[in-house]
């Protein structure tokens, strides 16, 4: 199996990392693609892949973070804005140049309003949005220059995103090579998905979302790729536990790690009624042909 999607370059998984793949392994999981969400996550899921076999990474600047250009752009002149922004994008592209990055991602639109946020102050207004939009642009231009897949991802932003990726500029180059990320139960996304081949990935969400798992069934098997989202998204029943533990007040804290892949392969099978044996030759298949690696 192959974990899609998984934050191993984040601090949840500070000097774990080679225990967390061990365990992975043991449960069938032996190549993991790292995405970073900002530059310093980018370069370490970059270091990650070149350290190890079975590794892949994927960079760049997460559609959130741009709260970080909005506010540099109010306090300084729009011209050190635009240094910034440059200078970021100039580190994301020389970050490409690595065998082992095999995607641009995780890039897009997110007009979720998230309540644990280090920027405290942010809001969603039009500015922000028109921001993440500059942004998702640039970083498509890379992945398209580059020749690497794009990892989308999009919160509450499926016309926004849509209106952008449906140029023919962008979908003829990248054909075959796109991946709605934790992709939201929105029809929109799925028939622009099943009309242009992208990839969907399938989260733990599936395991306890009634609306998720119905919108997973649409989804031909043709266009599934397995993620775990790590350290986010636990499936069940390990989401259960957790919660259990908390209501005991001996909760340590339980991360989502790429093991877990089993059970979101597991619930999928039983969605699709089809043996997991198919589901994961077909899940990997589907994964070579989105990211261009042999496994």
């Amino acid at each position: 199996m192959i974990d899609t999607h998984c934050h191993l370059n984040f601090k949840a998984f500070d000097n774990q990392v080679d225990a967390v793949i061990t365990r992975a392994k043991m449960a069938g999981v032996d190549k993991f693609i790292v995405p970073g969400t900002d530059i310093e996550t980018s370069k370490k899921a970059v270091k990650l892949a070149e350290k190890q076999d079975g590794i892949y990474a994927a960079v760049g600047i997460h559609p959130h973070h741009i709260y970080q250009y909005q506010v540099q752009s109010a306090k300084c002149k729009v011209q050190s804005y635009n240094s910034k922004l440059k200078s970021d994008l100039e580190e994301i592209e020389k970050l490409l140049n690595s065998k082992k990055v095999v995607a641009v991602g995780e890039v897009g639109i997110d007009k979720f309003v998230y309540q644990k946020t280090k920027y405290e102050t942010y809001r969603i207004n039009p500015e922000f949005v028109n921001l993440q939009k500059q942004l998702f642009i640039a970083q498509i231009k890379l992945a398209i220059k580059y020749k690497k897949s794009l990892i989308i991802h999009s919160r509450e932003a499926a016309g926004e995103t849509l209106r952008i990726i449906g140029d023919s500029s962008i979908l003829n180059p990248l054909a075959g090579h796109i991946v709605f990320h934790c992709c939201e139960a929105n029809e929109d996304l799925l028939d622009f998905a099943l009309t242009h081949q992208i990839y969907i990935g399938v989260d733990g969400d599936v395991t306890y979302s009634k609306t998720k798992e119905k919108f997973v069934k649409k989804i031909p098997l043709e266009l599934l790729v397995l993620e775990t989202d790590s350290p986010f998204l636990l499936p069940e029943p390990l989401r259960s536990e957790r919660n259990s533990l908390r209501l005991r007040q001996d909760f340590g804290g339980q991360a989502n790690e790429p093991k877990n892949v089993k059970l979101i392969a597991e619930k999928i099978a039983e969605i699709k009624n089809i043996s997991i044996n198919q589901l994961i030759e077909k899940t990997t298949e589907n994964t070579e042909c989105l990211f261009s690696f042999a496994v």
